[in-house]
Order: structure tokens, then sequence, then C-alpha cells
């Protein structure tokens, strides 16, 4: 009875749905990107799953804000 399916070489598809750590290669799900500020157009660094408001520096916008999550 041949295997059917491939360990060894799973699909993109399949790889994104499972865990970070059950994954072929760990890798994390978070990631930083840069945000530019729709009023001073400052570029700032922003944690993806930032648990706290994040203000532009120039002009004080609000930039990004949790979600939910962990209690603090």
């Amino acid at each position: 009875m041949p295997l059917t399916k491939d360990l060894l070489h799973p699909s993109p598809e399949e790889e994104k749905r499972k865990h970070k750590k059950k994954r072929l290669v760990q890798s994390p799900s978070s990631y930083f990107m840069d945000m530019k500020c729709p009023g001073c157009y400052k570029i700032t660094t922003v944690f993806s799953h930032a648990q706290t408001v994040v203000l532009c520096v120039g002009c004080s916008t609000v930039l990004c804000q949790p979600t939910g999550g962990k209690e603090l």
C-alpha cells in the first residue's frame, strides 16, 4: 500500500495552516513591518503582534492597536 501523503514535501498551503512548532522547518508566525503615517509620512517599524498601541513619532497619530489576546 503506497503512502498517499508526502511528508518530506508538503504543499505550501498545508505548511501555512500548521502550528509554528509542527512545521517541517520551524518559523515564527509574527513579523516586523514598516508603517507609513498617513499624516506626516514618517516610517515606523511595528511588530505584527503588538500588545500596546503604537503612536507615530512625529504627529502622535495611532498607527496600530491590539485587537485582543492575552491580558497583561
